[in-house]
């Protein structure tokens, strides 16, 4: 290389390295900085994880078309992506403090105590923080500021001595270097001091962290006890009709098994609650606010219910709807015992994880609408996803108003005073379902065999029921399609219809009519502020 050319490539590289340690630091001490606070919160606030607590808080601050999007891409996993994209954040902000700590201190460290102090705020906005609940984020910003500046100051220690001190010794004779002349240089004896503290540091924080956050987890799991909890027998039961289910490839099940069902809320983790502790409260504009334990809500006496769920983000032809068999006891025998007064119109629902929905109080005080507290979901307690141990069940209305989980708390109150947790952010107070048909069979982009096939689908109108399912082929006329027999005007209903399929490309749209004569809405129209609408039409190659 030319020596005016503009530099040794290998000093270029030497000269990199200072600041990819750095940056290494950083990540550890933010490592450092999570492991402190998750053994602190396993002390003395459990649900005080400051990721978990930073994951909730976006999850409520998230627009809506964000959150759109999130569900309609990742579905179920929507969670899991949000919880990878935020540890992928901390680990590039890590580095960047790692950065500026090293090269303009104390720079990092401030940045380090920014995010204490913003994931203490975070943690103080979860439903249930209390005082206590600042100290994990507090105690790990400590740890996480005090192993930034160890690290730092040991690189700089290691990379100081480079500019003035050789790499290596020269024998006094022969002139070749002394390799263990080099290894006692000030250079060496610092890089051993970081790489030391950098490991130990490192496996301190894993081995910490991950133990405080298995111990909390095991701790505090309700596996056991929901596995031997006895729901009693239900006074009755819900009995399935001869024709309410077809036998056709690719047509979903009449009831969603649970692990299934399709779970859309704003839990970042699954709440644990044990029944034995739980408490429900009715208070608000009622005539004596009552408590009811786990105990004293089955001792009511259940019954079976099969209902069908939707969820205001499925989309037309989409799957965020799903039928199962509830086992629980009527809201309004709940909503009787406190006594609702005169001008109340709605109830607040409230989680224990503080998400809130707000349900008009005809529909859980009406005798024609099975709307009740579930315990049990397809022949067994609830599962932790679906609201362990006691969630809403409301026909007719969209999820977000009417299916709060890990329920503790009903207000009657009015619209008027209250909103709960969608309202603000877009959607409408009351939201009654759409209702809707869906083609399971043939799909768009799986090419069928010319001949007989069956076209195959779900329809639902909950509260009135499907009168009529059709389709039409290709624009063509409409065609009335085999409607399975309906468990109840609260579940959704199979069809088909018999197609001699010729080749080529085909185009199948499908509607419904409910009992009250009305058609399903042609017109398209997005999830929000109260749900989608159109015609589900997709397009067909049969070879």
């Amino acid at each position: 290389m030319n020596p005016t050319s503009g530099g040794n490539p290998t000093t270029s590289k030497t000269a990199r390295r200072p600041i990819g340690w750095a940056a290494a630091s950083g990540i550890i001490a933010a490592a450092a900085f999570l492991a402190a606070a998750e053994l602190v919160a396993l002390i003395v606030a459990r649900s005080a994880s400051p990721i978990l607590a930073v994951g909730s808080f976006l999850i409520d601050i998230v627009p809506q078309p964000v959150k759109e999007f999130a569900i309609s891409t990742f579905g179920d996993a929507d969670k899991v992506v949000l919880l990878i994209g935020i540890g992928f954040g901390v680990v590039v902000a890590a580095a960047v403090a790692g950065i500026l700590q090293y090269v303009r201190p104390p720079l990092g460290v401030i940045a380090l105590a920014i995010a204490g102090i913003l994931s203490g705020a975070a943690t103080l906005t979860r439903a249930g923080a209390t005082p206590l609940s600042v100290l994990p984020p507090l105690a790990g910003m400590i740890v996480g500021v005090l192993a930034l500046i160890l690290l730092i100051n040991r690189l700089r220690r290691w990379r100081a001595p480079r500019a003035t001190a050789p790499a290596t010794t020269t024998a006094p004779t022969t002139g070749a270097p002394t390799p263990a002349a080099a290894a006692d240089t000030p250079a060496s004896v610092g890089r051993r001091s970081f790489l030391r503290a950098s490991l130990l540091t490192a496996a301190g924080a894993v081995v910490v962290g991950a133990g405080s956050r298995v111990v909390n987890a095991a701790t505090s799991s309700l596996s056991a006890i929901r596995e031997e909890l006895a729901l009693p027998a239900p006074r009755t039961t819900v009995t399935i009709p001869d024709g309410a289910s077809f036998d056709i490839p690719g047509l979903t099940p009449l009831i969603t098994p649970n692990d299934d069902f399709y779970r859309v809320d704003t839990a970042l983790t699954v709440p644990s609650v044990d029944p034995t502790t739980w408490r429900l409260r009715i208070d608000g504009m009622v005539d004596t606010p009552v408590e009811l334990t786990f105990d004293d809500l089955v001792g009511m006496g259940l019954d079976e219910y099969a209902v069908t769920l939707t969820c205001v983000s499925n989309e037309v032809g989409g799957g965020l709807v799903g039928n199962a068999v509830w086992l629980g006891v009527p809201l309004r025998d709940v909503l009787r015992m406190a006594g609702p007064q005169a001008g109340a119109d709605m109830v607040l629902s409230r989680s224990v994880d503080g998400y809130t929905a707000s349900t008009p109080l005809s529909a859980v005080t009406d005798d024609g609408i099975d709307a009740i507290l579930a315990v049990g979901m397809n022949g067994e307690p609830l599962p932790f996803d679906h609201g362990f141990p006691v969630r809403m069940v409301v026909p007719g209305l969209y999820g977000y108003v009417s299916a709060t989980k890990w329920l503790t708390q009903l207000t009657v109150t009015t619209f008027a005073q209250d909103e709960a947790y969608w309202t603000p952010r877009g959607y409408g107070a009351e939201a009654p379902i759409k209702f809707s048909s869906r083609i399971d069979t043939p799909r768009a982009g799986t090419p069928i065999p010319a001949g007989r096939t069956p076209i195959a689908g779900m329809a639902w109108a909950q509260t009135v029921g499907i009168e009529r399912v059709e389709v039409s082929i290709d624009d063509g006329p409409w065609q009335q399609a085999t409607l399975s027999t309906p468990i109840n005007d609260d579940t959704w209903v199979q069809w088909f219809l018999d197609w001699d399929a010729p080749g080529g490309t085909h185009y199948i749209a499908v509607r419904a009519v409910n009992r009250d004569g009305e058609t399903q809405i042609q017109e398209r129209a997005p999830i929000a502020p109260d749900g989608s609408t159109g015609w589900q039409r997709v397009l067909v190659t049969v070879r």
